[in-house]
């Protein structure tokens, strides 16, 4: 099993946009190393899901449903992948990027040190402390 975040503006789509739908296929990334994070995904592996920009917070919990496959908003061969998704549940409260930045268990995570990057791994160490933040 592997850890991972992702990132959504809430604007564009957000945690309920998400829930509602009761899954997505994760498109429209265009990073190479966020790329490469994607195609390392495989079902079973449980995501983050954190608002971007205004909220700036971990908000859900999502799991992989399908590993990366072309993604339908590339250009064909261009090499863009995509991976399914599907809320699982959202957070009790919201873990603000101020409380992660706090949090001397969380000062390797990549969300403080690839702050652009929308798709990252995480340790599990992380990946617990946020979910016991959250509850």
């Amino acid at each position: 099993m592997q850890y991972w975040l992702v990132k959504s503006e809430p604007g564009a789509y957000s945690w309920a946009d998400f829930a509602r739908e009761g899954g997505t296929a994760w498109t429209g990334v265009r990073n190479f190393q966020a790329r490469n994070y994607l195609q390392q995904m495989q079902p079973g592996d449980l995501v983050l899901f954190y608002h971007s920009m205004t909220e700036k917070a971990v908000v859900g919990l999502a799991e992989v449903a399908a590993a990366a496959a072309p993604d339908a908003t590339a250009e064909a061969g261009s090499g863009w992948v995509a991976v399914v998704l599907q809320p699982r549940q959202p957070l009790a409260q919201p873990v603000a990027l101020a409380r992660i930045k706090q949090d001397a268990r969380l000062t390797q995570i990549g969300l403080l040190r690839q702050s652009r990057l929308s798709v990252m791994p995480l340790r599990v160490e992380e990946f617990d402390v946020i979910l016991e933040l959250g509850s």
